[in-house]
């Protein structure tokens, strides 16, 4: 930086913190560390195809739209097809206060997962949560891709 006049380095400073901005804003919001670890501890679960404990995790909206025993049998079917698990990165977490089909006003989260499995490499995993009035998001949606 020597030889640089103050005004280029001053411009240049500038132009970085822009670039960064965007980024330390989304990496600041504790929002979507909070959604993604929620969804990882339950498709962790899923990835054990322990049914029980994926059901009796998620949310209200979950439970009262598929039984267990109807749930245990569709996990079992949707993930065995696919195999394991061989790698799985969030991709990106986008925060909605509605949804299709859900009320308007609601504190919704969608985690899109990028998931590599065994018999199906190529895998998009969709993860939709819902924030309660104890500030605890819970799992209401899971769709494979």
């Amino acid at each position: 930086m020597k030889g640089m006049s103050v005004a280029r380095r001053a411009c240049l400073a500038a132009l970085a913190a822009v670039i960064a901005l965007p980024r330390l804003a989304l990496a600041q919001d504790p929002r979507t560390s909070q959604a993604q670890k929620v969804a990882r501890d339950w498709l962790a679960l899923a990835d054990k195809l322990d049914a029980s404990a994926t059901w009796k995790a998620a949310g209200a909206r979950f439970q009262n739209a598929i039984d267990e025993k109807r749930w245990a049998t569709l996990l079992k079917r949707e993930r065995e097809a696919r195999g394991a698990v061989l790698q799985r990165t969030a991709a990106v977490t986008t925060f909605k206060s509605e949804l299709p089909a859900l009320p308007k006003g609601g504190s919704y989260a969608i985690v899109r997962f990028r998931t590599s499995f065994a018999k199906q490499p190529t895998s998009e995993e969709d993860i939709t949560l819902e924030q309660g009035p104890d500030a605890a998001w819970r799992v209401i949606g899971y769709v494979i891709r």
